[in-house]
C-alpha cells in the first residue's frame, strides 16, 4: 500500500480543523452543561406553595371557657371550636388565647399543652348517642383524631406562653357547671378575671390532614390554676379573622359528660335568645393540593409526587413542612393514606 505524505502545510490546515471542531464541540458541551443546570434549578424551585392561615379574630371579651388536662383534684374539661380545610393541608403550628387564673399566677405554671382535632359528629361516635344532652347535632366526635393528637409531655409539640394584658375582665365564664340533661342551662358561673395569656405552639411532626370539617381543641394544664379559653366573634369578622360557610358555635363536655359535648352559648347560657361563640385561635401551615385521596391505593405515590413538585423534591418538602428529616415524613404520608 502506497502511503500517503502530507506536506508541513496539509499537516497544519489539518491540525487546525482538528483543534477547530474539539472548540465547537467544547462549546457546545458548556451550552448543555448550563442548559442542564438551569433545567435543574427550575424543577427544584416550587412550582407552587400555598400557605395555609386560619384564624378566629381577636377575643370579643364575652366569655371565657375552661379547658383543661386532668390532674389531682382536677377534672379533665374541654373546649372545642370548627374550621374548615378546603384542600389536603399541613399544619405545623397554632394560637391560643385564654385567661390564666387566679390572677398574678406566673407563665412558668403553664407546665403542658395538649392539642385534639374531632372529625364533626356522627362520624367516630356511636349514633344515635345516649340522649344525656340536647342534640349532638353539629357536634364534635366522640373521640379525637387519635393520630393527630399532639402533646408537649410525649415530646410531639412545643409551646411558648406570652402576657397579652396583666388583667383581663369578663362577665361570664364556664367552668364547672357542665351537666346532662335536664340540667344543662346554668347560665354560666358570672365574671372572670386573670391574665390574658397568648400560647404559641409548634407541633412536631406537623399534623397532615385531608379536606373537611374539623373540631380545634385545646387543653392547657396550669400548676396552681386553670385555663380558660377565651371567646371570639360569631359570625367571624375579618379582618383579623377568617370568614367560612358553615361556621358552627364552640361546645364543651367534661370527664363526667364524655362522650357527649354540649353548646356553650345554646345549651349552658341559654336565654330567650341564647348567644353562640367562636373561640380565639389561629392555625398555620401548607397546603397539598394535589395530595392522593386517604384509602385510595395510589395515595401515597400520588401525595409524594405532588410534594416533591410543589416543593422541588421531598428534601426541600420535610423542610418547608416543618418535619425533621424526610423519614419523618414519609411517616406521615403512610399515616395520612391509611384508610
Amino acid at each position: 500500500m502506497k502511503r500517503q505524505v502530507l506536506s508541513l502545510v496539509e499537516m497544519l490546515t489539518l491540525i487546525t480543523a482538528i483543534d477547530g471542531t474539539r472548540r465547537i464541540a467544547m462549546r457546545w458541551r458548556a451550552s448543555l452543561i448550563a442548559v442542564t443546570l438551569t433545567l435543574g434549578v427550575l424543577l427544584t424551585t416550587p412550582v407552587w406553595a400555598d400557605t395555609f392561615f386560619f384564624s378566629t379574630g381577636n377575643p370579643d371579651s364575652k366569655i371565657a371557657s375552661l379547658s383543661r388536662q386532668a390532674s389531682t383534684g382536677k377534672l379533665e374539661t374541654e373546649t372545642a371550636d370548627d374550621f374548615v380545610l378546603t384542600q389536603t393541608t399541613a399544619i405545623n403550628q397554632a394560637n391560643i388565647t385564654g385567661l390564666v387564673v387566679p390572677g398574678g399566677t406566673p407563665l412558668t405554671s403553664i407546665s403542658n399543652v395538649e392539642i385534639e382535632w374531632y372529625h364533626v359528629f356522627p362520624l367516630d361516635s356511636a349514633n344515635p348517642p345516649s340522649g344525656t344532652v340536647p342534640t349532638r347535632v353539629n357536634s364534635p366526635a366522640d373521640v379525637e383524631i387519635a393520630a393527630a393528637t399532639r402533646d408537649g409531655s410525649k415530646g410531639t409539640l412545643s409551646f411558648v406562653s406570652n402576657v397579652l394584658a396583666a388583667s383581663y375582665s369578663v362577665p361570664n365564664s364556664m367552668v364547672n357547671g357542665i351537666n346532662k340533661v335536664p340540667n344543662q342551662t346554668t347560665g354560666g358561673e358570672g365574671p372572670a378575671t386573670g391574665e390574658e395569656v397568648e400560647i404559641t405552639i409548634t407541633f412536631n411532626p406537623p399534623i397532615l390532614l385531608p379536606a373537611g370539617h374539623y373540631f380545634f381543641r385545646p387543653e392547657v394544664l396550669v400548676t396552681g390554676g386553670d385555663f380558660l379559653y377565651l371567646s371570639a366573634p360569631k359570625p367571624i369578622v375579618s379582618p383579623p379573622g377568617t370568614v367560612f360557610a358553615g361556621d358552627l358555635q364552640a361546645w364543651t363536655r367534661n370527664a363526667n359528660l364524655n362522650p357527649n359535648w354540649l353548646r356553650i352559648g345554646t345549651d349552658i347560657v341559654g336565654g330567650a335568645t341564647p348567644p353562640t361563640f367562636n373561640m380565639t385561635f389561629s392555625l398555620t401551615g401548607e397546603t397539598i393540593p394535589d395530595a392522593g385521596p386517604p384509602g385510595d391505593a395510589k395515595c401515597y405515590r400520588s401525595t409524594a409526587d405532588a410534594l416533591a413538585g410543589q416543593f422541588g423534591g421531598l428534601h426541600a418538602a420535610f423542610k418547608a413542612l416543618g418535619y425533621s428529616d424526610k423519614p419523618a415524613l414519609k411517616a406521615a404520608l403512610r399515616q395520612y393514606c391509611e384508610p
